[in-house]
Formats: C-alpha cells, sequence, structure tokens
C-alpha cells in the first residue's frame, strides 16, 4: 500500500476516534484529581524524595508513598517496593498471603496468565510453588463469551477448604474481554456472600486508572512498569489491600517479622512518586494509543478487540493476523516505530514461563515496561498481536503507523 493512502486511512481513523478520546481525556483528569488530592492529604514534601541504603529504616519517602498507594487505591495499606521484581512476583505474594498448607485456591477468571503457572504449581511441582505447600488449587471456565461464570463461582467458593479466589482481570494472551471495575466487584461481593474466610486477591496489571476508580478486593497487585509507574519508576510491583494481608505479603517479599519495616529505595524515590503522579495522563496516552490502533487496524482488514469504540477496563489492544510472517513484520514495525533500539529486529525466543515461542517489541527506556509502546504475541494461531502503551500519543500514533506500514509493504 502507498504511504499516501496509508495516511489517509490514518486520518480518517483519528477523526473517527475523536469522540473516544474526549472520554479518555474526562476519566483522566477525575483519576488526576484522586491522585492529586492524595498527594496534598499526605504532605508529600521535597524530604520524601530523599533515599535510604541499608536495611532502609525510618524511610519517610517509603512510607508517605505507601499511604498515597493505599488512598489512591481505596484499600487499608499498600507495599510498594522496588525489590517486587515483576508483576508476577508482586501478585505471587499476594496469593500467599492468605492461604497455608491444605487450604485452596479458586481462581474465578479461567486459567490465569502463563508466568503465574509455574507459581501455582499447575503442570508441575516445583519447590516454592503453591503446590509445593500442600495448597489445593481448580479454576472456573470462562462462559463461552468470555465473560465469568457467575453461577459456576458460587458453587465452587462455597467448596469446603477454599480460602482465597483469585481474580485477573486483564486478558492474558486469550481473547475475552478485560474484566471491568464492576464486574470484578461483582465476583468479590458474590464470593464474600457464599464464602466470608475467602480472600480475593485482583490480579490489576493493566488496569489501573483506566477506569475513574479501582476494583474491589482483599488485595489487588501490579506493576510499576506498567500503569501505576507513569512511565518513570525503574522496577518495582505493589500489593495493597486488607492491611493484616498487606502485612503478610510483606513477610513473602522480605521475612516474617520484619516485613515491610525494611527495603532500602536508593534514591528513587522521586521517580515512584512523579510515576504515579503521572499515572492517569500516562494510562490516557496508551488508551489513544490503543484506540487508534484499533480503527487503523480494522481499515486494513484485520480483526480486533476490543474495537476502537468499545468500552475498555485495560490498556491492551489485541490483533489477529491468522498468519506468522504478518505477527513478525508487525512487531519489527513497533520495535522500528520506538526510541530506544529502534534497529534491532525482534525475533521470536523460548520466553521463560510461556510455553510457545514469544514474539516481544519493546524499544523502551525501561526494560519491559508495558505501559511504554510495546507489542507482542506467543506464535500460535491465531497469530494474535497484544499492543500496549505509549507514553505519548503522539509517539504511540507513529509507532503504530510505522508497524502498519510494514504490514503493508
Amino acid at each position: 500500500m502507498e504511504k499516501e493512502k496509508l495516511d489517509l486511512l490514518a486520518a480518517e481513523a483519528e477523526e473517527q476516534i475523536l469522540p473516544r478520546f474526549r472520554e479518555i481525556d474526562r476519566v483522566s483528569e477525575q483519576n488526576t484529581r484522586r491522585v492529586l488530592e492524595a498527594f496534598q492529604k499526605h504532605r508529600v514534601s521535597e524530604a520524601c524524595f530523599a533515599g535510604s541504603t541499608g536495611y532502609g529504616y525510618d524511610d519517610l519517602g517509603r512510607e508517605t508513598l505507601e499511604k498515597v498507594f493505599a488512598d489512591v487505591f481505596g484499600t487499608e495499606s499498600a507495599l510498594v517496593r522496588l525489590g517486587f521484581m515483576n508483576g508476577t512476583h508482586a501478585i505471587t505474594c499476594a496469593l500467599f498471603a492468605p492461604l497455608r498448607t491444605g487450604d485452596a485456591l479458586l481462581c474465578a477468571t479461567g486459567l490465569p496468565y502463563d508466568t503465574l503457572w509455574s507459581a501455582l504449581g499447575v503442570r508441575d511441582d516445583k519447590p516454592g510453588s503453591l503446590r509445593s505447600y500442600g495448597i489445593g488449587f481448580s479454576a472456573v471456565d470462562l462462559l463461552a463469551d468470555g465473560t465469568p461464570d457467575f453461577a459456576a463461582i458460587e458453587r465452587a467458593a462455597a467448596e469446603p477448604g477454599v480460602k482465597e479466589v483469585f481474580i485477573q482481570r486483564s486478558r492474558g494472551y486469550t481473547s475475552r474481554p478485560a474484566l471491568s471495575v464492576e464486574t470484578v466487584d461483582q465476583i468479590v461481593d458474590l464470593v464474600h456472600r457464599m464464602n466470608p474466610a475467602a480472600a480475593c486477591v485482583v490480579d490489576n496489571c493493566y488496569g489501573e486508572f483506566v477506569e475513574e476508580r479501582e476494583p474491589k478486593g482483599d488485595l489487588l497487585a501490579g506493576s510499576l512498569i506498567k500503569n501505576p509507574g507513569g512511565g518513570l519508576a525503574p522496577m518495582g510491583g505493589y500489593v495493597a489491600g486488607r492491611a493484616d494481608l498487606v502485612e503478610a505479603a510483606a513477610f513473602r517479599l522480605t521475612v516474617p517479622g520484619l516485613g515491610g519495616e525494611i527495603g532500602a529505595t536508593l534514591g528513587h524515590n522521586r521517580s515512584l512518586f512523579q510515576g504515579l503522579f503521572m499515572a492517569p495522563h500516562t494510562v490516557a496516552q496508551a488508551l489513544k494509543t490503543a484506540v487508534f490502533a484499533a480503527a487503523l487496524l480494522e481499515k486494513l482488514g484485520f480483526a480486533v478487540f476490543p474495537r476502537w469504540d468499545e468500552r475498555r477496563s485495560d490498556i491492551i489492544q489485541s490483533v489477529d493476523f491468522g498468519d506468522g510472517e504478518l505477527l513478525r513484520r508487525f512487531c519489527a514495525g513497533i520495535q522500528h516505530g520506538s526510541p530506544v533500539d529502534s534497529y534491532v529486529t525482534p525475533e521470536p525466543w523460548d520466553m521463560p514461563g510461556y510455553d510457545d515461542p514469544v514474539i516481544m517489541a519493546a524499544g523502551a527506556f525501561i526494560q519491559g515496561a508495558s505501559i511504554e509502546l510495546s507489542c507482542d504475541g506467543p506464535m500460535r494461531p491465531p497469530y494474535t498481536a497484544y499492543l500496549q502503551g505509549g507514553l505519548t500519543w503522539e509517539s504511540g500514533k507513529l509507532g503504530v503507523l510505522t508497524a502498519a506500514g510494514e504490514l503493508t509493504e
């Protein structure tokens, strides 16, 4: 396809999506107000930006940041740490918090994201997995349309021994819709009604600040190099929720008895505060990029999910290419349209935690940061690309155009 024709389709797509942009901006302003008020309430000051070393005792910035996070996420307490290696690490610490040997974990949204399988012990019994500690596991399949099976969740949650219900908000490498805040809340309310002793743990990755509030849950967990880090957090994750369960998650992260009392911040407090402050706006940029990609790629004849005008509860845009070579070329285009390592061409590889080779494009300032423009997908039919991120709408648009150009050459 000639560049002029692609530019014309892009202009048509951009005009088409303007009403969605206005709604995204409205939600961003609402969430920015929520974050700003939390900063003001907890008297964030220059002193909070100083780092700590060694054990990290009495780190004013770390302690204030966790109070701000708890307020923003509507929870009793929060653990916000560089020591979480990734979102999977934070989620796993949250999963362990309510469980003891002999208890059972129920996944209410089908099998979770691939990287959690080893932590759960779904297919093996690696040392340190939930299964290796004698913790049971079961899952409720989603309905044919990808939505939760509330009747089955109601029955399964009431089974003897179930002490935790896990809810994955985002879709992972599936075609199901991301769960809205309202839907997550419905599952949590149902579980608490059927089994008051069970704790609900929500994988909140990719969903923070997409809607006007965060979901309910005894614990919420996610990654700082996704939405809540605003593109500035260099690493880390968070767990937020009931104070006793946050403390238990902290004991899993460090050691019992010390928990969240330790953990040096090494001069990164400023980036964590500023990243959280920027997060609602940065998420809005990523959403605009995703909406534009959906509109443009649909015009090019590809199946997209969600469509540009559909409700969104995470920042992920999936595109079915039906051909491994097209998936490769699109990911290569995203890489070539990135600010970092644009000269690199990604290739599929056997990435730890996945059953199939995965191709990943991410020319990011922070390695693996999914809030920056990136694209990945498993090399298996229907050869779906999962696009997410975009620090600015302008750079996101240009990256998508570069990728579309490689598809149409």
